[in-house]
């Protein structure tokens, strides 16, 4: 064969010579435009009209549906709900994961068993467990308050007191991520290398407490910051639980809600388009903020 033969062929004129990792790169950017940026873009453009689902005529308004947005008494309250929702299941849901996955790890025989208990809340669907979380805090024939009735004080309305409604659901909200970031919490605490425990003790760290802060909790920098990433995310997407429980009555609105009730129940497109870019925007500031501030404490 001829070296004639094995020399690639010239493009030809006028032909544009792509280079071969844009084509390999092509397929996934073209997805994410289509899932990510094309979507945005629409909605961006939705955000600055008065579009109404189902009209033909739509005006131009600018930036007035986002003034209108922080001038809603339900608006500012949703956002108010959701901040206070957060403040609850955060730190509760990390936490407290953290802890029950030390004690987990701690099990040889049952631990199997408690893993399966404490994870079986993140495989349910959250629509079922919201009904049943409504049976068990029944005035009258729920479990719970049959309980608080019998240690001698009277029922609690946990679904009725505006007050409790958001604890309730901050409640219902730490249940549901527990089991997930105590998985995720076993992981980084079986990738420590039990030799630097052991330097530790001979180090000095006699105590399990002493051990932790030096050795446990500084390897578990990583995971941490994930934890609580992902765990911020989810407490500012409740949604379920308000739909199911409460139906988004005074006192208990968030905001996947009121922008589910503006754009599917109002119709109000425009608006809700708006509302979601709010909600996008406060959620994306919320994750790099956490990011880059918990990366500089972070030991890889």
């Amino acid at each position: 064969m001829t070296d004639a033969a094995l020399t690639p062929a010239a493009p030809a004129r006028g032909a544009i010579a792509l280079p071969r990792g844009l084509i390999f790169v092509a397929p996934a950017v073209l997805l994410m435009l289509a899932i990510y940026i094309l979507p945005i873009v629409v909605l961006t453009g939705f955000s600055i009209t008065d579009y109404r689902l189902g009209a033909l005529r739509w005006e131009f308004v600018g930036l007035q549906n986002f003034r209108a947005a922080f001038q809603d008494p339900v608006f500012v309250r949703a956002l108010a709900n959701t901040a206070l929702y957060a403040v609850l299941v955060i730190p509760t849901g990390v936490f407290l994961a953290l802890g029950i996955a030390l004690l987990v790890q701690g099990r040889r025989h049952s631990r199997a068993l408690w893993e399966t208990a404490y994870f079986l809340p993140v495989t349910a669907t959250l629509v079922a467990m919201a009904t049943v979380w409504q049976f068990l805090l029944h005035p009258t024939l729920g479990p719970v308050n049959a309980a608080i009735t019998w240690a001698g004080f009277d029922p609690v309305s946990f679904l009725g007191n505006p007050a409790l409604l958001i604890p309730t659901l901050a409640l219902i909200g730490i249940w549901q991520v527990l089991g997930f970031n105590m998985v995720l919490f076993l992981a980084g605490l079986t990738a420590i290398p039990n030799d630097l425990l052991d330097a530790a003790r001979m180090d000095g760290a006699r105590s399990p407490i002493d051990r932790f802060l030096t050795v446990t909790w500084p390897m578990l920098g990583p995971t941490t910051m994930f934890v609580i990433v992902t765990t911020s995310i989810s407490a500012f997407k409740v949604f379920e639980t308000v739909a199911v429980l409460t139906k988004g009555r005074s006192g208990s609105e968030t905001l996947l809600y009121a922008l589910y009730l503006e754009g599917f129940e109002y119709s109000n497109t425009g608006y809700a388009a708006a509302l979601t870019l709010i909600f996008l925007a406060i959620v994306l500031v919320l994750s790099i903020g956490q990011t880059l501030r918990m990366d500089r404490r972070v030991h890889y």
